[in-house]
């Protein structure tokens, strides 16, 4: 039997001064360096897009931004964690915050998107927005429009048995609502989920 262990983790630091902090993960201590370095770039190019988007948005002067993240899994295989960068500019109303979150699946050595999860031809869009959009009435949550429908590449991470996809803010609720968070277990979707995937290897019982 083969034994899959987590992988390690220590945290970066990016600074320009004491209200300007970005940290971010890195791993180390892989087998496989050159998975350990892609890894690392991937994170480190999406940490510098959140600090893009963040400055080029409003070109006014930053009083403060801070950069976090969540590991969301490190087991079987499979890395899940979430970017987060809110930043305050001068003078704006309030600050703003973005999420960005990065899959791996170890076992492929590549960095996952939302379609990789499912079997090819599944109609993974329409099948996750109806579950969405169940939630949506459940929970009672407040909408900006209607909603019709997930992005094919909408934002997502995975959670143990859970694949949990998300939105923006403003992105389909008011700023107050937050981040609106659509956890769906892969036992819901188990017969669309692509069965050499994440999601297939966190359905097992084992």
């Amino acid at each position: 039997m083969s034994v899959t262990l987590p992988v390690n983790i220590k945290t970066e630091w990016i600074s320009s001064g004491s209200d300007k902090n970005v940290y971010f993960p890195q791993v180390y201590a892989m087998n496989n360096q050159g998975l350990q370095r892609y890894i690392n770039q991937s994170i480190a190019d999406q940490t510098q897009q959140l600090i893009d988007q963040q400055v080029g948005n409003m070109p006014s002067t930053v009083e403060e931004m801070l950069g976090t993240y969540e590991i969301k899994n490190n087991q079987r295989n499979v890395l899940s964690l979430s970017l987060s960068n809110y930043t305050y500019h001068y003078r704006a109303a309030h600050g703003m915050t973005f999420i960005k979150s990065l899959t791996f699946d170890l076992e492929k050595e590549k960095h996952d998107k939302l379609q990789d999860l499912f079997k090819p031809g599944s109609d993974y869009v329409k099948r996750l927005s109806t579950l969405i959009d169940q939630q949506i009435k459940q929970r009672n949550i407040q909408l900006l429009d209607d909603f019709t429908s997930i992005r094919p590449d909408q934002d997502f991470y995975i959670a143990d048995k859970t694949l949990v996809i998300y939105f923006q803010l403003y992105e389909i609720t008011p700023y107050v609502f937050g981040f609106p968070m659509f956890p769906i277990s892969v036992y819901d979707i188990q017969d669309i989920i692509a069965e050499d995937g994440p999601l297939a290897r966190m359905a097992q019982n084992n």
